[in-house]
């Protein structure tokens, strides 16, 4: 769930592929039950339902898992989840962005805290690391699902800014309230979706050396274990 850098690739990579599988089902689980909550339980009607559920499924989620999230939203009603972000400096005064969804304010703060704090980084307030990048919303499409040259008509006719093909996946970035807006387009020809979702790309790196790449990446890891992180942005570029 890691955001937009170098970062998000290198941490698919590493090891405890089982204790990463079942935090990331967590998170998912999460966000189902409070799109689930907050919207229509209907997907074909709740476009952030729908966003969620797709990336459950792009990542391997069962089925079961997936009816049971929603499920919750409607059986625990003292479901009160908030989404709140972070922002600080954390080692090698790297940006850093840290969307929670919580149902307590007052301990997340706290322990994402003292991560920052443990790792010789500072927690600032809101806009203080957030200058240093751009929102947009980025929608990620399965490689085999269409061509470069046809995803890319297909994007820009959608109303997107940018379309982008690698090995792995399309990317189709746009404004952050046109994202949805875009995705309906898009569904009229593509099936399968990776992600859909609002991130933030840096405007600019700062270059990790290779020395101080453990450290960072622990500090990452440190974040994302926590239970009411959701997603991890950075501005950080490391050395090869």
């Amino acid at each position: 769930m890691a955001g937009h850098s170098h970062w998000a690739g290198i941490k698919h990579k590493k090891g405890k592929a089982d204790k990463q599988r079942s935090k990331i089902f967590s998170k998912l689980s999460k966000e189902i039950t409070v799109a689930a909550k907050l919207g229509d339980k209907d997907p074909a009607m709740n476009s952030r339902l729908r966003s969620a559920i797709q990336a459950a499924r792009s990542a391997n989620m069962p089925k079961d898992n997936i009816e049971r999230a929603i499920d919750k939203s409607t059986t625990n009603n003292d479901l009160n989840f908030e989404n709140l972000r972070y922002e600080g400096f954390g080692p090698e005064k790297v940006a850093v962005i840290v969307e929670t969804l919580t149902d307590n304010k007052n301990r997340t703060a706290s322990n994402i805290r003292t991560i920052f704090q443990k790792a010789g980084g500072t927690l600032g307030t809101q806009g203080s690391a957030s200058h240093n990048f751009s929102q947009l919303g980025v929608i990620k499409i399965e490689k085999n699902e269409i061509s470069d040259e046809d995803i890319f008509e297909l994007a820009i006719d959608a109303g997107a800014n940018e379309c982008k093909s690698n090995i792995e996946f399309h990317e189709i970035q746009c404004s952050s309230n046109d994202i949805y807006t875009v995705k309906r387009e898009l569904e009229k020809k593509i099936k399968n979706f990776i992600s859909t979702s609002i991130e933030w790309i840096p405007l600019n790196s700062i270059e990790i050396s290779k020395d101080k790449k453990d450290e960072l990446i622990n500090f990452f890891e440190a974040l994302e274990e926590n239970d009411d992180v959701q997603n991890v942005f950075s501005n950080e570029q490391f050395s090869t």
